[in-house]
C-alpha cells in the first residue's frame, strides 16, 4: 500500500486482498448487466416510473460497492496495521474523504 507521498487527496496504489477485489467485480458484472437493462427498457419505451425504480436499484449497487471498498480500506489500512504495532497508511482526514467521495 504506498498511499504516502500524494498529494493531498489522492491516493497511491492500494491493493485490496483477492477476496474483496472477487466480491467487487461480482458485483460490478452484475451491475453491468442492470445497466444493459436499463437501456433495454428505454429502447422499448416502457414505463416511465419502471426505467425510474430500475435505475434507482442501479444507483444503489453501485453505492454498495463504493461502501465495500472504504470499509476494507479501512480494515486493511487503518484496522490491521494498528493491530499489528505499524502506522495506518490512511488518517483520519483521508478516510473522511473517502467517505465524502461517496455522498
Amino acid at each position: 500500500v504506498l498511499w504516502r507521498g500524494y498529494r493531498e487527496g489522492y491516493a497511491g496504489v492500494m491493493r485490496f486482498p483477492e477476496d474483496v477485489n472477487d466480491d467487487v467485480l461480482k458485483r460490478l458484472r452484475r451491475l453491468e448487466g442492470q445497466i444493459r437493462g436499463v437501456q433495454r427498457m428505454i429502447e422499448e419505451g416502457q414505463d416511465c416510473t419502471d426505467v425510474v425504480t430500475q435505475l434507482s436499484a442501479c444507483k444503489a449497487a453501485l453505492d454498495r460497492v463504493g461502501y465495500r471498498l472504504v470499509v476494507a480500506g479501512m480494515r486493511h489500512c487503518v484496522i490491521e496495521p494498528v493491530q499489528t504495532g505499524e502506522e495506518p497508511a490512511l488518517d483520519a482526514d483521508e478516510l473522511e474523504r473517502l467517505f465524502m467521495k461517496l455522498s
